[in-house]
């Protein structure tokens, strides 16, 4: 069985949740974990159960943002475009946001920007600065995308905390220059927050603000 849990992401200006990121679990013998490969259940699969979620979730009365990973993979299947624009429509006026987690060829962004900018569906670059998602890989697709995501907890997983700093600084002048949204993960206690707030950062999202959940039925964003 599969199932999204949601993550809360926080405009720490105005004390307030602004939108779930939806992180797709499977159960095995009662147990919730993160699936091998998330093209084990396929997009329009995955679709269904974020509309469901929505419904869940009533985000049909509000404007809330629901944020959605996409792979490389997922996003080379010929059939993604059409899913995501359709799931879109179901879901109105709720806001729909597609992280992308590895950057894609610059005919690829191209061509998601003008079909999901028609639908209001906005773009993310997630992982910045880790992995693939060098400076030098992803310049090109910057000017058609509408947000980028550091994730500081990829650092730390990978023994180069003391890194945080300055790449948050460097990423954080990036979003500015290509006047893009930016969201902070990994925050994980008051100091990050204050880390957060003392370089204009006001997206942040990461265990200080909640784990990742189940929804219950009838339950409101708030």
């Amino acid at each position: 069985m599969y199932r999204f849990f949601v993550q809360p992401q926080v405009d720490q200006s105005k004390q307030l949740v602004f939108g779930y990121e939806l992180l797709l679990r499977k159960e095995t013998n009662g147990h919730w974990a993160v699936p091998k490969s998330f093209t084990e259940l396929s997009l329009e699969k995955q679709a269904q159960l974020l509309e469901n979620l929505a419904g869940k979730l009533r985000t049909k009365a509000t404007n809330q943002v629901l944020a959605l990973n996409l792979n490389r993979q997922q996003a080379e299947d010929d059939l993604m475009l059409g899913t995501i624009i359709y799931l879109k429509k179901r879901l109105n006026p709720a806001a729909l946001t597609i992280e992308l987690t590895e950057s894609p060829t610059l005919a690829e962004i191209q061509r998601y920007s003008m079909l999901f900018h028609q639908h209001d569906i906005k773009l993310s670059l997630d992982d910045v600065g880790t992995g693939s998602n060098t400076f030098d890989q992803v310049k090109h697709v910057l000017p058609f995308v509408d947000q980028i995501k550091f994730a500081m907890q990829n650092l730390r997983m990978g023994g180069q905390a003391e890194r945080i700093p300055s790449e948050l600084a460097f990423w954080r002048q990036i979003a500015q220059d290509y006047h893009l949204e930016f969201i902070l993960e990994g925050i994980e206690d008051q100091k990050d927050q204050r880390m957060a707030k003392q370089q204009g950062i006001e997206c942040h999202q990461g265990y200080y603000y909640g784990k990742p959940h189940l929804v219950s039925d009838g339950q409101q964003l708030s």
